[in-house]
């Protein structure tokens, strides 16, 4: 549910939303073959962890934030600790704001 109102807030702020996936392998099959300006990754995908997810993106040059309710960057591999983080719960201003850099191309990559 929660997944669900983000990806509203994002489409009331113009944004097209590919999703919400549920587990990686959801998210993969629903980006085969389409452009993306950027992604918005929950860490926790019913207990799976999104890194294989983040790693396709940043192979394919896609810019990505991830959202996170842990609070140690011990939770992400070495590769992506560096990366955009936003803590859960977010506020949708700050999320809305984040995303709207992929756009501009200021968004850091994985």
């Amino acid at each position: 549910m929660l997944a669900q109102d983000l990806a509203d807030q994002l489409t009331g702020a113009g944004c097209t939303v590919v999703g919400p996936a549920p587990t990686v392998q959801q998210a993969l099959d629903q980006i085969d073959g389409i452009a993306l300006d950027g992604a918005v990754l929950d860490v926790n995908l019913r207990g799976e962890r999104s890194f294989p997810l983040a790693e396709h993106l940043a192979h394919d040059g896609v810019p990505f934030i991830f959202l996170t309710g842990y609070d140690s960057v011990t939770v992400f591999p070495e590769r992506f600790r560096d990366s955009p983080k936003l803590t859960k719960p977010v506020d949708y201003s700050v999320l809305i704001e984040a995303v709207s850099r992929f756009r501009k191309g200021d968004a850091a990559q994985g």
